[in-house]
């Protein structure tokens, strides 16, 4: 399985910019492959990511804007889904990945077991 960022290469707005590395960053620190997918570049992955996200995740108007992330083709969220679950200590299950022994989460996870 392969977390997909759909990010924008060419963005101007320095929000995006920043959410973009703050997802790419924690995810490449925490040694969590992922590829990046360029909208910007690629029509394909502009036109796939639109389409992909689910219609209760769309913004009111106007398109769905990156950071998008996903595990294969199933919707994660975007940037502020990711940045709760990151708080929450909840990222590997947002990403629907197990979370690796020793993590922070898989802690957590133990701690609730045992309750």
């Amino acid at each position: 399985m392969v977390i997909k960022v759909y990010i924008a290469s060419s963005s101007g707005s320095t929000s995006i910019k920043k959410q973009q590395q703050d997802v790419m960053g924690f995810l490449a620190a925490n040694k969590i492959e992922f590829e990046e997918c360029d909208i910007a570049a690629n029509e394909a992955n502009r036109k796939w990511m639109r389409e992909n996200v689910p219609e209760e995740s769309r913004p009111t108007t106007g398109n769905p804007l990156p950071p998008q992330i996903f595990n294969e083709s199933q919707y994660c969220g975007n940037y502020e889904a990711f940045f709760d679950a990151r708080e929450d200590n909840a990222v590997y299950a947002f990403l629907g990945l197990t979370a690796p022994p020793g993590s922070k989460e898989a802690e957590a996870l133990a701690k609730k077991a045992q309750q």
